[in-house]
Order: C-alpha cells, then sequence, then structure tokens
C-alpha cells in the first residue's frame, strides 16, 4: 500500500486536509487514484514529514481521497477520510515513494462500553478551563474543543470511542495508544488515563 507517514495522528472517522507538493507524493497520487483512492497513513514517531529518513509507527488507518484539487505544477490539496485501522507488517523501500507490505486491524464486537468516567471527566475540564480559560491561550483552545455537547453512548462503540478521541484534546501520544489499542474497552482506558492526566497538568497550571 501507499503510504503517508505524517507528524500527526488520524484516527478512523476523521477528516485529514492534505497539501502535496514533495514530489515522491506527487509521484504516488496516480497510483492512489487507480486503486481505489486509498492510502496508508502513519504517525512519525522521530524525524521529519518532509525528505525522509524518519522512524514510523506500524499501525496507521486507511485514508480514502474525497476530493483532491490540482494546485499547480506538482501540487495538490487533498481532503481525505480515515476509513480503518492497519498493521505494518513491512516497510518497503521509499522509492519512488514510501509503501509497505500492511494487514487490516479487526474490530471485534465486544459490546456496550461505560463512558461516566470519561464524560465526568471531560465537564471536570471543562470546570477548569472556565476558572483560568480567560487569561491562559491553552486553557482557550481546550475550552473550544469542549464547547459543542456529546453523547458517545449513543451509537456504535468502535465509532464512538474513534469519535471522543477525535473530539478531546489528546496529544499524539494518546491519540497513537488509542489507535493501537484492540478493542473499543480498551480504548476507553487509554482515554481515561490520557484525561487524568491533563486534568492533573491544568491543576498544576492554574495552580502556578
Amino acid at each position: 500500500m501507499p503510504m503517508f507517514p505524517l507528524g500527526a495522528v488520524l484516527l478512523p472517522g476523521e477528516q485529514l486536509p492534505l497539501r502535496i507538493f514533495e514530489p515522491r507524493y506527487a509521484a504516488m497520487l496516480p497510483v492512489v487514484e487507480n486503486n481505489g483512492g486509498e492510502f496508508g497513513v502513519v504517525l512519525i514517531e522521530r524525524g521529519s514529514e518532509v525528505g525522509g529518513g524518519d522512524v514510523r509507527s506500524m499501525v496507521g488507518t486507511v485514508a480514502r481521497i474525497d476530493r483532491l484539487t490540482d494546485a499547480g505544477p506538482g501540487r495538490y490539496s487533498l481532503l481525505c477520510s480515515g476509513t480503518s485501522r492497519i498493521r505494518v507488517t513491512e516497510w518497503l523501500p521509499d522509492d519512488p515513494y514510501p509503501r509497505a507490505l500492511v494487514e487490516d486491524l479487526p474490530e471485534p464486537d465486544t459490546g456496550p462500553v461505560e463512558w461516566s468516567d470519561v464524560l465526568e471527566k471531560r465537564a471536570q475540564l471543562q470546570l477548569l478551563c472556565g476558572q483560568g480559560g480567560r487569561k491562559d491561550p491553552q486553557l482557550r483552545w481546550i475550552a473550544s474543543q469542549l464547547a459543542a455537547p456529546v453523547d458517545y453512548g449513543d451509537g456504535d462503540p468502535v465509532t464512538q470511542t474513534f469519535r471522543a478521541a477525535s473530539d478531546l484534546p489528546l496529544g499524539p501520544a494518546d491519540r497513537q495508544s488509542v489507535l493501537e489499542s484492540p478493542d473499543p474497552g480498551s480504548r476507553i482506558d487509554v482515554i481515561d488515563a490520557a484525561l487524568d492526566d491533563l486534568i492533573a497538568a491544568l491543576r498544576f497550571r492554574l495552580r502556578g
């Protein structure tokens, strides 16, 4: 599968805007379009998005191109959607563009999940942001992430756990841990722990 390593994590259900300007990715686009418009996205753990030589995660997401716009010679603007999880079994040479052998990661049917802790911690974050958000740009940003009301329990647990990780202000490492978790229950545990860490950090920040 053609691959696009990024400095961010794409979760299933999220949209991903991309600007293509490196020749290797411009060369990759015709192949992607001829094979259903799909490619893999993985997190760069160390290194840079430009030029190669990076260290990449082995679990990523299939991205589907929804819209492609020609932005000039060798340049394109893409709007993509994350669809499903994949695991890289082998990286192939990056010539002429990053490629890998991949396998689908199954989503076991584990039944309903419990959302009460996540929703309670979300409310705690909103309260903390309200206490100091007017003066603190980071708290204002977190508050903006939490502004829309949610009801994660109404729907498929696979979809909703990824939606929660997308809605909540999680960092790349926590988002990658969510992506790698084998089932919705495990994802809830990762989200809970990440929110605990964030709440503790914000409380310390507000005390300062």
